[in-house]
């Protein structure tokens, strides 16, 4: 009993590690959890006071739990019995890929680093690339929204951004989450946007079995109360116009949806413009079919470049935020009295003629969207000299052709942002920012297209395009 053991070091260092370990584990991480337990009830408490719609209890649902609600549902499983019988595969084999389909989709809200961290994260990046604004909104509509309701903002995607612009504008109101593309599933960000509410979607993806799997938690949040944000077109605007709407989301959300008892459905318009798109020129390549796709390497390093040049920008006292950035409200449209209006009822066990009806909707919600995208400065000035492509121009006759555009839009009921209510502080925003992009030529106070840019041009007059076509 008195014999001493002799051991090796690796084994005396793995002891010592797993004997920590075991300390850590069952005393100090229950305590850590405790105490940021706590910190989030305390911010979902505050927070709760001041939002027009409360956080609903699904989405402050632990992340597994809504996992396995979502796996063992029996539309789902339904859905996993029918793959098995048409691939030939076995139930577990079926039931493996739920469980990571599952895993992908779900997000890990957590109100504590979207409202303080994340909150902060998003006002000091859009403080430093935009002035942010809203361009309009209609406060009488929202005030007779039931804050029971489901609600869901249905806008236009002109950047990436739109998720942080739209969100950060909205945070006195609501939390949300966003569906967003396979495009944002690297580390770290995935992480983060899950955090954020938000959950990924496979675009265009043809497995049944994951589009069962979405469309049933896409249904669970909506019928849970969870705010939504969503871009029916579905991608990023290549050309600068407001494309067609895609259905698989909108179909998700109505096909159980009942209008005469349960939570309301509300769809609320959103515009969104800039002064600045930071991926136009990479949007606009890739209509261009001859020119060769990027490696990763290639986006990475010219992305860096961009930092790093605007930051050197700064330093020299040279670089100028990219003009404003203006997000809309248009009218709340509530599917209950929608389907009253229309005789509509989504829930038609007939998949064509359902879709029909929510292609129909869907075309409704996009001339909503259509008419709320409002007119800033970049894109008035632009849509001059795509008018006039091969004219030089005095600011003067600039001017009048600013006020021109502004008279027709403003004839269709559509806001135009006018900085300062300013016109003339307006133009000189729009001319600025064209020029130090290069994108118009100044020579003795007279202005041209610069050769080569015209696309680009288009581009920015295309957001608004819509407003002066004679067959709006």
């Amino acid at each position: 009993m008195t014999e001493t053991v002799g051991l090796p070091l690796w084994l005396v260092i793995i002891g010592g590690a797993l004997a920590v370990w075991a300390l850590f584990d069952n005393l100090l991480l229950p305590s850590v959890r405790w105490y940021f337990r706590r910190r989030v009830n305390l911010v979902i408490n505050q927070i709760n006071k001041r939002l027009d719609v409360r956080l609903p209890a699904f989405e402050l649902t632990k992340r597994r739990v809504i996992i396995d609600r979502l796996i063992y549902d029996t539309e789902v499983l339904e859905a996993a019995k029918k793959y098995c019988q048409e691939q030939g595969v076995p139930n577990e084999v079926a039931m493996e890929k739920v469980k990571r389909y599952a895993n992908e989709i779900v997000p890990s809200f957590n109100a504590y680093i979207y409202f303080r961290l994340g909150n902060w994260l998003s006002r000091s990046l859009l403080r430093v690339l935009y002035r942010v604004r809203v361009g309009s909104i209609d406060e009488e509509g929202f005030a007779k929204v039931d804050p029971q309701s489901s609600v869901v903002f249905v806008m236009n995607h002109r950047s990436n951004l739109d998720y942080i612009l739209l969100a950060c504008l909205a945070i006195n109101r609501v939390a949300m989450s966003f569906a967003v593309g396979e495009w944002a599933r690297v580390w770290p960000l995935q992480q983060l946007i899950r955090v954020l509410g938000g959950y990924f979607v496979r675009r265009g993806s043809g497995n049944t079995l994951y589009r069962s799997v979405l469309a049933r938690y896409v249904y669970m949040a909506t019928e849970g109360g969870v705010v939504q944000a969503i871009f029916p077109e579905g991608r990023l605007s290549k050309d600068g116009r407001l494309g067609d709407p895609k259905i698989g989301l909108l179909d998700y959300m109505l096909r159980s949806f009942d209008s005469k008892k349960g939570r309301d459905l509300v769809f609320i318009p959103v515009g969104v413009n800039y002064d600045r798109v930071l991926e136009d020129r990479s949007s606009l390549l890739s209509l261009d079919h001859d020119t060769s796709k990027k490696s990763r390497l290639e986006v990475i390093k010219k992305t860096l470049f961009f930092i790093v040049h605007n930051l050197w920008l700064m330093l020299r006292g040279g670089w100028y935020r990219y003009g404003y950035a203006v997000v809309s409200f248009g009218t709340p449209i509530s599917m209950r009295l929608y389907g009253r209006r229309c005789n509509v009822d989504f829930r038609n066990p007939d998949k064509k003629m359902r879709r029909e009806k929510v292609q129909l909707l869907a075309q409704d919600l996009m001339q909503a969207v259509r008419r709320t995208i409002p007119a800033t400065p970049v894109s008035l000035v632009a849509s001059v000299f795509v008018e006039n492509p091969d004219k030089t121009l005095s600011k003067q006759e600039i001017k009048a052709c600013v006020q021109s555009l502004i008279s027709k839009i403003e004839e269709h009921g559509t806001r135009v942002y006018i900085p300062r209510s300013d016109h003339d502080y307006t133009i000189e925003v729009g001319l600025r920012m064209l020029t130090l992009r290069h994108l118009i030529i100044e020579e003795s106070n007279l202005f041209r297209a610069a050769p080569g840019e015209i696309k680009v041009l288009y581009y920015y007059a295309n957001a608004i395009a819509h407003h002066l076509s004679s067959d709006k």
